[in-house]
């Protein structure tokens, strides 16, 4: 069942995807994620499925980067879309480590919600930013 609200802590950027949803007709839901996989933000979607659909979009974006290292001069990933019988699933990156995935029905209009998806990111860029992880076991910089 989806829901406008997600079971876990409510990110501040939820209000963003809400109308990016709200304004292109027959768009379902979207998720804010992390390059990694991590839902950073959603609406439209219960969180198991937020879960399952920001690992997804990040092994879509993963597919992208390396497409682009080795067909397309090392190129940033600007969207990657995947058209099925019924869904449209696009996703773009967001800002520095982050992603935006968002599900459509056949019936969207792919150039406006491409363009939407677009204006978003670039309103809120610096907001969406997903700084790197640091690596589990490493020293502190005063050697404890």
């Amino acid at each position: 069942m989806a829901t406008d609200m997600p079971s876990g802590p409510v990110s501040d950027l939820d209000w963003l995807l809400s109308g990016l949803v709200q304004r292109v007709p027959y768009t379902r839901s979207a998720v804010l994620l992390s390059a990694d996989g991590l839902v950073k933000s959603l609406h439209g979607m219960d969180a198991d499925s937020a879960d399952h659909m920001a690992a997804l979009a990040a092994g879509l974006y993963s597919l992208g980067r390396s497409a682009g290292a080795r067909f397309g001069d090392s190129g940033d990933v600007r969207q990657v879309v995947v058209e099925l019988d019924s869904t449209l699933l696009f996703v773009s990156t967001a800002g520095s480590g982050t992603c935006l995935a968002v599900l459509a029905g056949r019936e969207a209009d792919a150039a406006v919600l491409g363009y939407e998806m677009t204006m978003l990111v670039k309103s809120v860029r610096p907001y969406l930013m997903t700084p790197a992880r640091q690596v589990a076991g490493t020293p502190s910089a005063t050697g404890l």
